[in-house]
């Protein structure tokens, strides 16, 4: 199988260091020689390819970008250009390392007692132990204030009622952080695989992220030890704080499907072959295409890499962070869609990553807030007045 070369058309290459640089091409290696022999099947099979999971936690991919407890404290650049090359090769990879970092290494490193820490952190970052976050309810996704999940304490324990959904690793997962209702509020919890009252169950028949494990858990008068609680998470903001963390890696792993989508449908009009037996990349409708997409693709990047330097000086804001997802999101969609069209036929079947990206990008529009949710942020940010209700 042909290396990845990268696309770089205004040579942003330069502005990376040489760890960065190093970072990514070991980033873009796994992919190549790991992941794209066998991404095509787990597709077909929604499958996620379980047998990555150590390799991912040896190369240090496994919340790469926190420190401590094992991690490998890599900088939010390098952290961001693992997630461009895992989501080149597709978005269930990037988002498993998404979940198990962003959004269960994170809050307990965050908000965890010292013990959470060391019992969880270092497990988690192996892949030993597999964890996932439950915030969306079947009834509350882009309004997690609403959430009816509760957890009422008795004696020495918590005890929790309620169902969250859309879980990505749920199933597979030996702990879940877990947001819910108190009387002082929204607080989070660490809820072990097998507690009693704990079930989950796998969401079937999806189109896109079907090499990617998404599930829904129950609780039913679930209790749990009241050390279980992590200290630190208090309100909304804890979630969101984690959601922030997950929407960077998203913002970053956009560019990986688009960058894919792009080299395929380049390399494919210039060998497909119509009309008076030209290439079909020598039409101008179809250079028009390829220089959207190019154009775009470099803006995006140049876009991920301020936000991360931003990220790296903790100058970033939660609306730098929106305006990255919504934007690289909008045009890998768009770029897949563009890519599509130019492969005709061809680009419905899985000989090519094509549609396999932009089912996923459907997906990725939606969760870790939608289009729709990141636009109001950015309109809050630039004009002071929220626009939620």
């Amino acid at each position: 199988m042909q290396s990845f070369k990268g696309v770089d058309y205004l040579l942003i290459d330069t502005q990376f260091n040489e760890q960065e640089l190093l970072v990514r091409q070991t980033a873009r290696q796994f992919v190549d020689d790991r992941l794209m022999p066998v991404i095509r099947d787990c597709f077909r099979d929604a499958r996620f390819p379980t047998e990555l999971i150590p390799e991912l936690g040896r190369l240090g991919f496994l919340g790469a970008n926190l420190e401590g407890y094992g991690c490998a404290g890599m900088s939010n650049v390098e952290y961001g250009l693992i997630m461009q090359e895992l989501e080149r090769g597709d978005s269930g990879l990037r988002s498993f390392v998404s979940v198990q970092g962003a959004l269960v290494m994170y809050p307990i490193l965050s908000y965890g007692s010292e013990e959470q820490k060391q019992k969880w952190l270092p497990q988690l970052q192996s892949g030993a132990v597999l964890g996932c976050f439950g915030l969306t309810e079947p009834g509350f996704g882009s309004n997690p204030a609403g959430m009816l999940t509760t957890a009422k304490k008795q004696s020495e324990c918590w005890v929790l009622n309620g169902e969250k959904t859309w879980i990505t690793n749920g199933t597979a997962a030996q702990v879940a952080v877990v947001w819910a209702r108190t009387e002082d509020g929204i607080r989070g919890f660490l809820v072990e695989k097998g507690t009693p009252g704990y079930t989950t169950s796998d969401i079937h028949g999806k189109w896109s992220m079907r090499a990617s494990v998404t599930s829904s858990l129950s609780f039913a008068d679930c209790r749990i030890p009241a050390s279980n609680m992590l200290p630190g998470a208090k309100g909304l903001k804890a979630p969101l704080s984690c959601l922030s963390q997950a929407r960077y890696g998203i913002g970053w792993g956009a560019i990986g499907a688009a960058m894919d989508c792009y080299e395929t449908a380049r390399q494919y009009s210039i060998v497909r072959k119509q009309f008076d037996d030209r290439p079909i990349a020598s039409h101008q409708l179809v250079q028009e295409k390829l220089a959207w997409m190019i154009t775009e693709i470099t803006k995006a990047q140049l876009l991920a890499l301020q936000v991360g330097r931003l990220k790296d000086q903790r100058k970033v804001e939660a609306a730098h962070i929106s305006m990255l997802k919504r934007n690289n999101v909008a045009i890998a969609l768009d770029t897949s869609r563009l890519a599509r069209d130019l492969l005709g036929a061809n680009g419905i079947t899985d000989e090519y990553p094509v549609m396999r990206h932009l089912c996923n990008l459907e997906t990725v529009k939606t969760y870790e807030g939608t289009d729709h949710i990141h636009a109001l942020v950015i309109g809050e940010r630039v004009t002071g007045i929220a626009a939620y209700k």
